[in-house]
């Protein structure tokens, strides 16, 4: 992905990583496109951000989902990347009775959303010269965190799904990257954004960016925060790493 010159929409960017990552695509000569659900909030983000582009959307509708595709498309008929960037991540204890609930809230969420989404604007993407789909997913697809066990699930899901896909459209114009998040000071859940654990969110946005500039060609954007929990089983260190991740759980 060229760090400049695209049309990026990013549906869940209205807080945390999206807006960060939204903001800086726009401050690097990109024309970027924020899709959230709450009306007011994408008003005031418009407000505060001039020149930033909004459409309301959410991601676990699947209408909503095709009218969102059909009128940032209509608006904007250059877009060339999509970043799947909306998701949940739930507590979950499995030993009761009322889990499946929340289960299904963030399969809904994070594994048909940007299934669907890629869905709706695949053709598109395919239309442009240099179109890049970037996905989501989390160091702990890699390395489970024991209180979030179907948040770890989905983002597996994503990066099999990105391996996958890639493969397929290897002979078409579009890329496809995963970004590779470890724990940033966010509100994805109670008490993230004051752990000591996690990541600043300036500093992590950051990084991604050099990242994407320095590594058009990257399959994977991994900031080093990450590679402890990516590559635990690489180094023959999978058990001793998820012990160590559980007992320093910031949540």
């Amino acid at each position: 992905m060229q760090i400049t010159g695209n049309t990026v929409f990013i549906p869940g960017a209205t807080s945390g990583i999206g807006l960060a990552l939204a903001r800086r695509l726009h401050a690097a000569g990109n024309t970027v496109i924020i899709g959230g659900r709450r009306t007011e909030l994408l008003e005031s983000i418009a407000a505060d951000e001039p020149g930033l582009h909004t459409v309301r959307i959410d991601t676990a509708d699947p209408a909503s989902i095709e009218a969102a595709a059909k009128q940032v498309i209509a608006e904007h008929p250059e877009l060339n990347v999509l970043i799947t960037m909306a998701g949940v991540m739930r507590g979950e204890d499995w030993t009761g009775p009322d889990f499946v609930a929340t289960a299904e809230e963030i399969i809904t969420t994070n594994v048909l959303g940007p299934i669907r989404l890629i869905g709706a604007f695949i053709e598109q993407l395919r239309s442009r010269p240099d179109a890049t789909i970037m996905t989501v997913s989390s160091g702990l697809a890699f390395t489970p965190l024991r209180v979030t066990p179907t948040y770890n699930a989905s983002k597996a899901a994503i990066h099999m799904l990105s391996e996958s896909i890639r493969l397929q459209l290897a002979d078409t114009g579009v890329r496809v990257v995963e970004l590779v998040p470890p724990a940033v000071r966010t509100s994805l859940m109670p008490g993230q954004e004051e752990s000591d654990f996690a990541m600043p969110l300036d500093a992590f946005a950051d990084e991604v960016m050099g990242l994407i500039e320095s590594q058009p060609d990257a399959t994977e954007i991994q900031v080093e925060n990450v590679k402890f929990l990516r590559y635990a089983e690489v180094r023959g260190e999978y058990d001793q790493t998820v012990a160590m991740l559980n007992r320093l759980d910031p949540h």
